[in-house]
């Protein structure tokens, strides 16, 4: 049985790996012209990802990547006295199993984890899926497939051929995140340095193995801003804007914006679907339930998504139309949470009122000072995201029966 991934960043290769141990040949399709190895932004994987990850042979690749952020440091606006907390602390408050990784190198993890059994084509994009399962693509012949999943991200290509606008299924959330690329100015080395005020937040951390340093900008807007995606002198104007007079260490930080070997802007944004499936077709990912970027824990739903995804194939026998539902009922709760927990999370990161960026500081020094179980504790009272990721539990599947699964990973 051929299915077709569109998307070769996280979805993509986890759900690649997983069908071909089931049994099934796969293609990836991906519109850059080779993997991405920029380093990109920090992600986190929490424990049901960690699972997945350590199934698939490539936990001990991830965690020797990790960053390594164990230091937080917390300016608010306006207020000379730094607050610093243990950071390995809170993650650990929040779950019993995390690590944080840039998320240019997960994806090569998992490339290099599937390469060898997967067909993967660069530089190419799907142009148009027929009901019967023929895609036609940019550049490639036609082809045929009885199956194609769409794993590319929020502005998912694969969602608008089959699904329509992406206005249809999108809500904003009030506030816009931008990551930029620049020297390791405050030589940083497993440390976050935070600055925090009413409606903008910005972080600056690094990693020994790095040699440069990224910093992440989140602020609000009640209003979306009008800007091409494309336009990217108009998007660093419009950071510029956000974060004017915050701060010295931010006016140079946002100096380096015209130097800057790499740069992302986006909204942030939920995406909101009734179904993730039609016909021959599903989405997984951010392509289809996106949390939030930058606040939702979007990477770990990918992985546990594509996961789920293929299992409930495989237990159906590459059935679709009794996988695609069982696949959407796994995962419905799961999405949920993690829809909530990002509207948690973007109304902590990043304060409405004063009051917000002080109770933002004091909650980061309580649970960094309190003993383990009581932070752990209160964590979890205070926030969503702590009762969600440790709640899940991942599910054995087993291949097709009859299937020749692939060798695992090592």
């Amino acid at each position: 049985m051929r299915i077709l991934v569109s998307g070769a960043s996280v979805a993509g290769p986890v759900l690649a790996h997983w069908l071909t141990r089931y049994g099934f040949s796969v293609t990836v399709v991906e519109r850059a012209p080779a993997p991405r190895r920029t380093g990109g932004h920090a992600v986190d994987l929490f424990r049901p990802a960690m699972d997945i990850s350590e199934k698939m042979g490539v936990l001990p690749y991830i965690e020797e990547r990790a960053t390594r952020t164990s230091t937080l440091t917390v300016y608010q606006e306006g207020s000379r006295r730094p607050v610093r907390a243990d950071l390995s602390k809170i993650f650990g408050a929040a779950s019993e199993r995390h690590v944080e990784i840039m998320r240019d190198e997960l994806s090569e993890i998992y490339y290099d984890a599937t390469r060898e059994d997967v067909e993967y084509v660069f530089g190419d994009s799907i142009a148009a899926i027929s009901p019967d399962g023929e895609v036609r693509f940019e550049n490639a012949p036609p082809r045929r497939f009885d199956l194609v999943v769409g794993a590319d991200g929020l502005h998912s290509h694969v969602r608008r051929l089959v699904f329509g606008a992406e206005s249809g299924f999108s809500t904003f959330i009030g506030a816009y995140f931008g990551v930029l690329t620049l020297p390791n100015m405050a030589d940083l080395d497993g440390e976050l340095l935070m600055h925090v005020g009413v409606g903008r937040t910005v972080g600056m951390y690094s990693a020994q193995h790095l040699g440069e340093a990224r910093a992440l900008f989140l602020f609000r807007s009640e209003r979306e801003l009008g800007y091409h995606h494309r336009d990217v002198p108009r998007q660093k104007e419009l950071l510029r804007g956000a974060f004017a007079g915050m701060h010295a260490e931010v006016d140079r930080w946002l100096d380096e914006l015209d130097r800057a070997p790499a740069f992302y802007f986006d909204s942030i944004t939920q995406l909101r679907m009734d179904t993730w499936s039609r016909g021959r077709v599903t989405l997984v990912g951010d392509a289809g339930y996106c949390p939030g970027p930058a606040v939702g824990g979007s990477t770990s739903l990918a992985v546990l998504g594509a996961y789920v995804l293929a299992g409930e194939l495989a237990r159906a026998g590459g059935d679709h139309e009794r996988a695609f539902p069982a696949y959407e009922r796994a995962m419905a709760e799961h999405v949920r949470g993690s829809h909530a927990a990002a509207l948690s999370a973007a109304k902590t990161l990043i304060p409405t009122s004063r009051l917000g960026v002080r109770g933002l500081a004091q909650g980061v020094r309580l649970i960094s000072a309190l003993p383990a179980g009581p932070s752990r504790a209160l964590l979890r009272l205070t926030t969503k995201s702590g009762r969600l990721y440790d709640s899940v539990r991942v599910e054995e599947y087993a291949p097709m029966p009859g299937a020749a699964p692939v060798r695992p990973s090592t």
